[in-house]
């Protein structure tokens, strides 16, 4: 992906430097670097690592000092929301003729504390709806690397783009409705309307990744099958299994592998918001 020397988001809020505590401070612009409780905010997850928090091979975030790894990866963020927000504007104004309001990110290492709880790098990113803002601590992107197997900087900007898909999914009022109608409905039901959630929030990313690629000319050779192998690695079954659990169908909250790769590439080849409707899918 290419990125670097790019324009950064002002939407960022740096508490790496802040103990994890208050509001922190902003990153990004063109140049300079500028445990989660599971059960409240799981299924806000973009990355629903929980079945290798229970393997025991997961732990919780380090904190400690910021390394020149972590800047890169702040910046990595900044300019990888930037195009988020310049897409989906766009997006907004010219398909639904309406104005799109950026998500916030909260950048963090080792935990901080959000609306939906204390979050910590152990469990993923998440969208956090009541603040709309995306918590993500950057050593995320090392366990993605290392213990999933999800390589490549496209790999990364997949997990953002996903995030902020739930935000898009808030502005379009679906993620508060369905949220509504999942408190409501017995466990099954709820998994399975969260798992129509994720897809399309990777059959959003899928038009993200398209729309980059003609605004940006980010997009590099390799860089959709990195994506396509990040959404492979974090399945509901692929996650079971390498946490040698039974896979258990009715307890998937994001999907499968095979779900989470078509839903993107469906995104990614049709790059209409129609396509994205998971709800309305015969065969998720």
């Amino acid at each position: 992906m290419k990125w670097r020397g790019r324009r950064g988001s002002g939407n960022i809020i740096d508490r790496r430097r802040a103990g994890g505590r208050g509001r922190g401070v902003a990153i990004g612009g063109a140049g300079g670097f500028g445990l989660l409780a599971v059960v409240v905010v799981g299924y806000f997850l973009g990355v629903d690592l929980t079945p290798l928090l229970d393997d025991g091979r997961m732990q919780g975030g380090g904190g400690g000092e910021i390394t020149a790894a972590d800047e890169e990866a702040a910046q990595f963020v900044s300019v990888t929301l930037a195009d988020t927000e310049e897409i989906w504007t766009d997006i907004f104004a010219s398909e639904l003729g309406q104005s799109y309001d950026p998500a916030e990110l909260v950048l963090f290492k080792g935990a901080t504390q959000s609306a939906c709880g204390g979050a910590s790098a152990a469990t993923g990113p998440f969208y956090c709806p009541p603040e709309e803002r995306i918590f993500l601590d950057t050593d995320f992107f090392t366990t993605l690397e290392r213990q999933l197997g999800a390589r490549g900087d496209f790999a990364a900007a997949y997990v953002v783009a996903h995030e902020v898909a739930h935000h898009v999914q808030q502005e379009l009022g679906i993620l508060s409705e369905v949220n509504a109608l999942r408190q409501r409905s017995d466990e099954a039901t709820s998994n399975a309307l969260s798992v129509r959630i994720e897809l399309q929030a990777d059959c959003l990313s899928g038009i993200w990744a398209r729309r980059a690629e003609a605004m940006f000319g980010a997009i590099e050779p390799g860089d959709i099958e990195e994506a396509m192998n990040a959404a492979a690695r974090i399945g509901d079954d692929t996650l079971q299994r390498e946490a040698g659990r039974v896979v258990r169908p009715d307890s998937f909250t994001h999907g499968t592998s095979e779900q989470r790769q078509r839903w993107f590439a469906t995104g990614y080849e049709q790059a209409s918001l129609s396509a994205c409707d998971t709800f309305a899918a015969d065969r998720i």
